[in-house]
């Protein structure tokens, strides 16, 4: 890769993570392309020239705090052949990531109602093609007899997914002490999930 290669990818990154502060603290609408290129310490013009739109920019802030849920699930063929570790792993990246952005996805959740196109938009583009790529892996478990034909595949994703965001919002309200821990929860929603699909219950 070339330096200048290497410098816009920077620039990029710089961008993309003052954009992840910017949003998650004054949201889509308080959120400003001139405060995001301030806290990335670049002028306006630069941002403009790597992101059209401050629309532009908060898909690219889906994108980055997917990928590595996508990418995850794209590599299937590399996956062993147990569903329990597989949905293990898998969650245990997925509340990484809600932990990580916590803040971030709080705001996507405020203002879904209120600006539903740009968050309708963001959600079809980055957050669904994981929750597809999750039904496709459960799918091929379908076909291999370990997963229950008759199971609502997309409701049982939702339900999983949904109990991993519960549990992250759950630990931000109030710190006390549930009687387990962060990864008892977790472990506890995948192995729920496989009880309620699988064939040999």
């Amino acid at each position: 890769m070339s330096q200048l290669n290497r410098n816009t990818t920077k620039t990029k990154d710089r961008l993309i993570q003052a954009a992840i502060e910017v949003f998650s603290s004054a949201g889509v609408v308080g959120a400003t392309t001139r405060e995001i290129a301030r806290v990335a310490g670049v002028n306006e013009v630069t941002l403009f020239r790597h992101f059209q739109s401050k629309e532009q920019l908060l898909g690219a802030v889906a994108a980055h705090i997917t990928a590595l849920n996508l990418e995850t699930l794209l590599q299937q063929d590399q996956w062993a052949e147990d569903l329990h570790q597989n949905l293990l792993d898998y969650a245990r990246l997925h509340d990484q990531m809600l932990e990580e952005y916590e803040a971030l996805v709080r705001m996507f959740i405020g203002e879904a109602k209120r600006h539903p196109h740009e968050s309708l938009q963001v959600l079809q583009q980055y957050f669904l093609p994981l929750r597809e790529q999750l039904i496709a892996y459960l799918r091929t478990c379908v076909n291999q007899g370990i997963v229950r034909a008759d199971v609502d595949l997309p409701l049982a994703v939702d339900q999983f997914t949904g109990m991993l965001l519960a549990g992250m919002l759950r630990r931000h309200v109030l710190a006390v002490d549930r009687g387990y821990s962060r990864d008892r929860y977790v472990e506890a929603s995948v192995n729920l999930l496989i009880s309620g699909i699988t064939t040999s219950i």
